[in-house]
């Protein structure tokens, strides 16, 4: 058979041809309804506890949200961090075949059942509870193409100006930016708050 192509290249290339016509057009018309699930439904559970530290957080708020979430239904495993920011990330994945929204949808009861242990810092900051996928479907860089401007200001600028509104294209899921968070830094003099009677709190507000 192989050297029946060999011997004729001008046949074998049309045939190749056809082939791949027939596989794009079979591709193009294939629904999708028919694509197998092939990535695990996972859940993500984030909630943020303002001033606490890597350790207050798995005490205060991975624990109570762990004890209600382990055991849901069609759950495989879960996986949690913590940071020194003070905020905490839960991934629920569940087994192949698994309504994702049926597992969001169940996975935030079970978050609803552990507020009332949380922190009122943690309730008052809101946790949410979104369906989500562990592949990244593309990685986009923001630069400044006669560096202008720094690594803060893009990432400042990326997070006011460009992730709503990548968030409200269809299909996509969260956004996570890769950058630091524009800040600032105060430096506190005790001596003058205690003359003026104030406190950390008043200054923060």
């Amino acid at each position: 058979m192989a050297q029946f192509f060999i011997a004729r290249p001008v046949f074998a290339i049309v045939t190749a041809l056809v082939i791949l016509l027939a596989g794009g057009i079979a591709g193009v018309q294939l629904p999708i309804a028919q694509y197998p699930q092939i990535t695990l439904p996972t859940v993500v559970v984030q909630a943020v506890y303002p001033g606490a530290s890597a350790q207050t957080v798995v005490e205060s708020v991975a624990q109570p949200i762990e004890e209600q979430v382990n055991g849901v239904d069609g759950m495989l495993y879960m996986e949690s961090t913590s940071s020194s920011a003070g905020t905490y990330r839960l991934n629920v994945t569940f087994g192949l075949g698994r309504n994702a929204d049926t597992a969001a949808v169940q996975v935030q009861n079970r978050v609803a059942q552990a507020s009332a242990s949380l922190p009122s810092e943690v309730t008052a900051a809101g946790i949410t509870t979104n369906k989500s996928t562990p592949d990244t479907l593309m990685y986009v860089t923001l630069y400044s193409p006669k560096g202008t401007y720094d690594q803060l200001f893009l990432s400042n600028y990326l997070n006011i100006n460009v992730v709503e509104a990548i968030k409200r294209i269809d299909g996509v899921g969260s956004v996570q930016v890769f950058g630091s968070d524009f800040g600032m830094r105060i430096w506190l003099r005790p001596d003058r708050m205690a003359q003026l009677g104030v406190t950390t709190s008043d200054v923060a507000n």
